[in-house]
């Protein structure tokens, strides 16, 4: 009789396992009420959110600025006009299409970032993505994950690299082109011919102007394009690190 009123007594005052299963649903359904009044009024909204993107545009608006001085003062000009090859157009129309493509990348993972940082499991993401692969994996399975996700991360960068490694190729396909150029006037057995010294003269400096021109354009593109790139490599170590330590964190919870 005892024994029944102490169970009696313990179940009104909560000790009980259903007891307990009430408190902690309530608890859990107090919390994701909290989490949703707190991200409604923004208290998980992160000042750093476009940091990524706005390093990027400041790189380029510096880059661009120094591009309008250098075309004021007619740099571009001399150049366009010395290169009769357009070999300098092409390298820059290639610039152009890296940038381009390193502007999206910057984008993809800003906002890759951004989702891992403020995860939200009912939004689709990449760390969404992730956390499915990982769930239920040991320690080892969760390790080969990780590699398999560096490596994707990696491999989505590196056409960027390729292309401003290129420019560099390219300048140099100009500087053979240049000095071919330069070369192919030049006739020994006119040397003593006053009137043919002056067109080989001629076309042996277009021939430099064409290689130096070429090189100092392929070499300042790729400068330019690997700041960039940089700025994505570093985006996307970051990224990496946000999703590892988050599907840790959920591992181990």
């Amino acid at each position: 009789m005892v024994m029944s009123l102490t169970e009696t007594a313990k179940d009104m005052s909560g000790d009980s396992p259903a007891a307990a299963g009430a408190d902690h649903d309530a608890a859990s359904a107090n919390s994701h009420l909290a989490w949703m009044v707190m991200a409604a009024r923004g208290q998980y909204a992160n000042p750093y959110h476009y940091l990524l993107m706005l390093r990027f545009a400041v790189v380029n608006l510096v880059a661009f600025a120094l591009l309008g001085v250098a075309h004021i003062h007619g740099f571009l000009e001399v150049i366009a006009a010395a290169d009769q090859t357009r070999l300098v157009f092409v390298i820059f129309l290639a610039f152009l299409g890296g940038l381009v493509i390193c502007a999206y990348k910057v984008m993809q993972t800003s906002r890759e970032l951004n989702q891992a940082k403020e995860f939200n499991p009912m939004v689709p993401s990449r760390a969404a993505a992730y956390l499915a692969q990982i769930r239920g994996r040991s320690d080892e399975g969760r390790s080969l994950a990780a590699s398999g996700l560096k490596l994707k991360l990696a491999h989505r960068i590196g056409v960027v690299r390729h292309v401003a490694n290129s420019l560099v190729f390219m300048g140099l396909i100009g500087t053979v082109i240049g000095f071919i150029i330069a070369l192919s006037g030049v006739d020994p057995s006119s040397v003593a011919d006053v009137e043919a010294i002056s067109p080989m003269v001629a076309n042996l400096i277009e021939g430099i102007s064409v290689a130096l021109y070429t090189t100092l354009v392929g070499a300042v593109l790729h400068l330019w394009l690997m700041v960039n790139y940089r700025i994505l490599a570093n985006g996307t170590v970051n990224l990496i690190t946000e999703l590892i330590e988050l599907g840790e964190t959920n591992a181990g919870s």
